[in-house]
């Protein structure tokens, strides 16, 4: 009987390779002053892409979070049981200073090393990177009330993962949560009905429900409740000063799409101890800095799942043959691959500098801070919109074989939605663009001031930007204004990356990308690049290699 399970013409096991092995990463990190976090940047990426690692990011998708409401008892103990996995996770990740530690560096470019961190990491597993963003969100919304921040923020920003409900201000290290909308309301958090009632001491007792709760088992949350002056801000404890649960009740966990590494829930505060963050009835302006933080990561998780998926797919063709060749050597193919290896650095490119714009805020550089604030909320719109759009191609590169959930590639499919949802999906921060141009003084000055640093570089770019500035001037209309702001968010995005990309990026990349994004030359699906784009460099440039 001759053999029938020869296995020929399948890719081998993509393992043991580096994330960090990224030039558009590693030349933002040199450029932008993170040159002494590479390093560290390197070996995290080597154990991103470790078997052991990617083995605890299968295992953690496998065996998603359960809630626990009582004990065999009948008693109210509201845990959530995660699998070994999830905490192997959570420990490199924090060990690696992906969550808070960047408040605490004195070195410049701190933000984008930590960024640089979480973009390596992501990429090996995202669920467990939702606790991390929110730890490392929750310092400047915690520093509204420096005794507060005095008390917890050494313990966020402690390298030390320390699993378990315990008195917060016992523990090594912390974990934080946010918990703000509500079944009503959603992204209108004014909405919310939760009620705060002063207590002599000085704390507040919550009495509402939250639609969702992530990571429920965080050691502390900030949340959003109603006091007598209006929407508030404040910071929950999981188990109070004496030991005692506080009264937060779980329940359910959600049954998401994906993320399901990460536990989603529904919650009751039943008169839970609280303590204000921020002044009274300004709750929502204490929790911006924190939402502008976390949507930082939005962008950056989305650019991490797109070099995933690129990365399975440049593997996978350079494998697999049909048609007497390898596909990577196909034109089409090739095509296909060069328009995601330039989506993909061009979302990476552009996080990397709006991390960097948060090194300089930090500063006191104005410029860089009304940089920060407009280039984030373009970015949260279309960065993250493409990654779906992006994971969905890339699995189909590996055709039946990406469809399956052994690839990797559905969860990965299933993650991307998320991140263009979370902090506000598309029409929340479309809108949130048009606020920030009417709200933040010197934003659109700073704005144009950056893209036109690549003035006269590439007349395909300095087309796009003139046509953007043509589009402003019927901003003055609100209602004209709403009926254009994906269309406005989507032009400010593309001509920013066209411009980092033709300052920092190689030739062939920064051509691909005006000649399509910018110049029109391109259809409606990946892999429709104009046939004059050079293919060659593009794809060495994805490639995995010993990028030093």
């Amino acid at each position: 009987m001759g053999a029938t399970h020869e296995v020929l013409n399948q890719a081998p096991p993509l393992i043991d390779f580096s994330t960090a092995d990224d030039p558009a990463l590693l030349e933002a990190l040199r450029r932008d002053g993170g040159g002494w976090g590479e390093q560290e940047v390197r070996e995290l990426g080597a154990l991103a892409g470790s078997a052991e690692v990617q083995d605890w990011a299968r295992m953690a998708e496998e065996h998603p979070p359960v809630l626990h409401t009582h004990d065999r008892y009948g008693h109210r103990v509201d845990e959530v049981e995660y699998h070994p996995a999830y905490h192997q996770l959570m420990a490199a990740a924090v060990a690696g200073g992906q969550h808070a530690a960047a408040w605490t560096e004195t070195r410049p470019g701190a933000h984008l090393v930590r960024a640089a961190k979480f973009y390596c990491f992501a990429q090996a597993e995202p669920g467990h990177g939702c606790p991390i963003s929110m730890t490392y969100a929750a310092v400047p919304a915690l520093r509204a009330e420096p005794e507060l921040a005095a008390a917890y923020e050494p313990l966020l920003a402690a390298r030390v993962y320390d699993f378990g409900l315990r008195p917060p201000l016992g523990k090594r290290g912390l974990i934080a949560g946010m918990s703000m909308t509500e079944k009503q309301g959603g992204s209108d958090v004014r909405a919310n009905t939760t009620r705060a009632l002063t207590q002599a001491d000085g704390s507040y007792l919550l009495t509402g429900h939250k639609w969702f709760t992530s990571a429920p088992m965080s050691d502390v949350f900030l949340t959003l409740a109603q006091a007598d002056e209006g929407l508030t801000c404040f910071l929950v404890p999981r188990v109070l000063p004496d030991g005692t649960l506080n009264a937060m009740r779980l329940q359910r966990l959600k049954n998401k799409l994906g993320n399901r590494s990460n536990a989603s829930s529904e919650i009751e505060y039943d008169a839970a101890v609280a303590w204000r963050v921020g002044e009274p009835g300004r709750g929502v302006r204490t929790i911006v800095e924190m939402v502008n933080v976390t949507r930082l990561d939005c962008v950056i998780g989305s650019a991490a799942g797109m070099r995933a998926g690129l990365r399975q797919a440049l593997h996978h063709t350079g494998h697999r043959r049909a048609f007497g060749a390898e596909l990577i050597d196909q034109p089409l193919m090739r095509n296909v691959l060069a328009d995601l290896a330039v989506e993909s650095e061009a979302a990476t490119t552009l996080a990397m500098r709006l991390a960097t714009a948060l090194d300089r805020a930090q500063t006191g550089d104005e410029s860089e801070a009304a940089l920060r604030r407009l280039g984030l909320a373009v970015s949260k719109y279309w960065v993250c919109k493409r990654g779906a759009t992006h994971a969905a191609e890339a699995l189909e590169c590996l055709g039946g074989n990406g469809y399956v959930e052994d690839s990797g590639m559905p969860r990965l499919y299933r993650e991307a939605p998320l991140l263009s949802i979370w902090e506000g999906s598309g029409n929340v921060a479309a809108l949130d663009v048009l606020r920030a141009l009417g709200r933040e003084s010197g934003a659109l000055d700073a704005f144009l001031a950056e893209v036109d640093t690549a003035a006269g570089a590439d007349a395909r770019l300095d087309a796009a930007v003139a046509r953007l500035r043509d589009l402003l001037p019927q901003l003055a209309d609100p209602q004209r204004a709403q009926l254009l702001a994906r269309r406005l968010a989507e032009q400010m995005t593309l001509v920013l990356q066209g411009s980092l990309l033709v300052r920092y990026s190689h030739p062939a990349v920064a051509d691909a990308f005006c000649a399509s994004r910018l110049d029109g030359d391109w259809g409606h699906a990946f892999g429709t690049l104009p046939p004059g784009v050079d293919t060659g460099p593009i794809l060495d440039r994805a490639r995995l290699k010993d990028a030093r």
